[in-house]
């Protein structure tokens, strides 16, 4: 289920914070609570990234997106991500959540996020985002214009590009292994 409280919680948290710049850093801290659990007793890889969520979408909110999004009746949607574990996160264990826009291209935002306990990074994602309008992906460089921001994006650092390199590379749609083909319902 998707934490709709915590969701809440976040946005009413921040609504009077600081304005960000785009790429501005938001800092938040979040509980590993039970239902957030694998069956080893830590946080669930999917879960880990469903609540990056409550620290996108209240920067999103920050910058100024959020509201672009409401008056020009556009969409926020993740093409793609990436995302490194290192550490455990065990229920009932506080965490410090990273987040931040790293730099755009023609299509795409690419951020990061991580979450932290103390100064060890636990996990870490590279994150894909695309803001979407009834023709399809609006480009970064409208969307800098209706928040007022920069369209020229600050350089791709060496990593990021390196990924989309590597991702441009695998096929789409994923080839169907041959043991499963004919048997897919539609």
């Amino acid at each position: 289920m998707y934490p709709l409280i915590r969701f809440v919680k976040e946005m009413i948290k921040f609504r009077a914070a600081p304005r960000l710049s785009v790429t501005g850093t938001h800092v938040s801290t979040h509980m590993c609570w039970p239902w957030d659990l694998d069956p080893w007793i830590e946080l669930n890889n999917g879960r880990t990234l469903t609540l990056y969520d409550l620290g996108r979408i209240p920067m999103a909110a920050r910058t100024g997106l959020v509201g672009i999004l409401r008056k020009k009746n556009w969409g926020f949607t993740v093409a793609g991500n990436s995302v490194r574990y290192r550490r455990r996160i065990r229920a009932f264990q506080r965490f410090t959540m990273i987040s931040r826009v790293i730099a755009w291209d023609a299509r795409f935002i690419y951020m990061e996020q991580s979450m932290w306990r103390g100064d060890d990074c636990c996990n870490h994602m590279l994150l894909r985002s695309a803001v979407t309008g009834p023709k399809g992906i609006v480009s970064p460089a409208e969307v800098l214009a209706e928040i007022g921001g920069d369209p020229e994006s600050p350089p791709l650092p060496g990593w990021v590009e390196a990924w989309i390199e590597a991702d441009a590379q695998r096929p789409w749609p994923p080839v169907l292994p041959e043991d499963v083909q004919g048997i897919l319902p539609d």
